[in-house]
């Protein structure tokens, strides 16, 4: 029988305000734990400094559940005669998370109404898949939550229960109706579809936000260097990263590396202190060197653009309003960025920006999928600031090069 010894998983917390918490993670190995743990982490509301796993921040759950969540990725191992744990692979996938629809109706809305929402779902470690809110008649929200349940619990009574009661607590006298149901298969899968109009590919090209083009300082490829070396070990391949240091750079080069079947087994990663950052990967494939010069510079290629531009920010008018646009490509086991929409609500509630309406979907793209989000500002509130103002706040806000620091 598969165990993981309650003490693979032990955090130490920063002693004083600002400082690191440390976390440490002793298991077996397997093919793409480095970017199980490090989305787990950013789920968490937390940056990885330093590694394997120097963090700041304050999570937006507690430490002990971040541990169990944690503890939840890591691979099972069986005792061999000797008392040695070996790890054993799953039998089975694990099934996808039922979907749930959460529906509720507000006689009003106010700035950050939908940040307060999802601060609270996300507490509750309910993950959001898709989000859509329109304006009803007489000045009323309908909003549609489509969550799943990290608990795995919302299918009872007393999950839906504590969801609602928390629900409450954040719109007051403003919720006039609330349910929820388990959400339609079809919803369930989560099908993408073709871009809508007026959205074209070109939107999702890696050349619009070339440095020298856009004027704000966003890295193009070039800034990024990907040097592959087969002499320095006789079993591994060294893959050395230099970048700009950015929220979920760990994750992002790992969810990559485990998209092309990577295994890193050991590394290390530091900042120095201007805001670049520095990385040394000790990668196989099959248990064997990464030799094939194809796959080499495939794999380099795909590392400088995912680095370089995780996300596609964009703000322009659409029917006489201001829209803005985010996406990002979809890990290849189907799943999006952790808490992009809870990131991006959070910027539009600090520049006291009302989003009149938001809806989230997957799209196909350059032949891979997308998750966007797209939300309609109130022309009133968004007309203080110029377009281009609020395109720069929310990357910078996506990527952690702003000054604020999580709630």
């Amino acid at each position: 029988m598969g165990i993981i010894s309650e003490d693979a998983v032990v955090i130490k917390e920063a002693e004083g305000l600002g400082g690191e918490t440390i976390i440490t993670i002793s298991c077996p190995d397997k093919t793409g734990l480095g970017c199980d743990l490090s989305r787990v982490i950013l789920l968490g509301g937390l940056n990885i400094a330093r590694g394997v796993f120097w963090v700041t921040g304050k999570p937006i759950i507690s430490w002990n559940l971040l541990r169990q969540r944690l503890l939840q990725v890591c691979p099972l191992c069986t005792p061999a005669a000797s008392g040695i744990y070996y790890y054993r692979p799953e039998v089975q996938e694990p099934k996808p998370m039922e979907i749930f629809l959460l529906k509720f109706g507000c006689s009003y809305g106010w700035t950050g109404l939908l940040h307060d929402v999802a601060k609270a779902l996300c507490k509750l470690e309910l993950g959001i898949k898709i989000v859509k809110e329109y304006a009803a008649p007489g000045g009323k929200l309908m909003n549609f939550f489509y969550l799943y349940d990290t608990r795995k619990l919302l299918h009872t009574d007393m999950r839906q229960e504590e969801t609602i009661n928390r629900l409450k607590s954040v719109l007051g006298d403003a919720m006039i109706s609330s349910e929820t149901e388990l959400a339609p298969a079809e919803v369930t899968a989560c099908l993408p579809t073709p871009l809508p109009s007026p959205l074209t590919e070109s939107t999702f090209s890696f050349e619009m936000y070339d440095g020298e083009s856009s004027g704000v300082g966003v890295p193009s490829a070039d800034t990024v260097s990907v040097l592959v070396d087969n002499n320095l070990s006789r079993s591994h391949t060294l893959l050395q990263i230099s970048c700009r240091d950015q929220k979920g750079l760990i994750y992002d080069i790992m969810r990559t590396l485990k998209g092309y079947n990577y295994q890193v087994s050991y590394g290390r990663f530091f900042t120095n202190g201007k805001g670049s950052c520095e990385v040394d990967l000790f990668i196989m494939q099959d248990k064997k060197k990464i030799l094939d010069p194809e796959k080499q510079n495939t794999m380099c290629a795909r590392l400088r653009t995912e680095l370089a531009c995780p996300l596609r920010v964009d703000v322009f008018s659409r029917d006489n309003a201001t829209e803005i646009l985010v996406a990002n490509p979809v890990e290849l086991t189907r799943k999006g960025r952790p808490l992009l929409f809870y990131d991006i609500t959070l910027v539009l509630k600090r520049l006291d920006i009302y989003i009149s309406s938001v809806e989230t979907g997957r799209h196909w793209v350059h032949d891979r999928e997308w998750e966007v989000f797209r939300m309609v500002l109130d022309e009133s509130d968004s007309s203080t600031l110029p377009r281009d103002k609020i395109k720069e706040c929310v990357r910078n806000k996506l990527m952690g090069w702003d000054a604020w620091e999580q709630p």
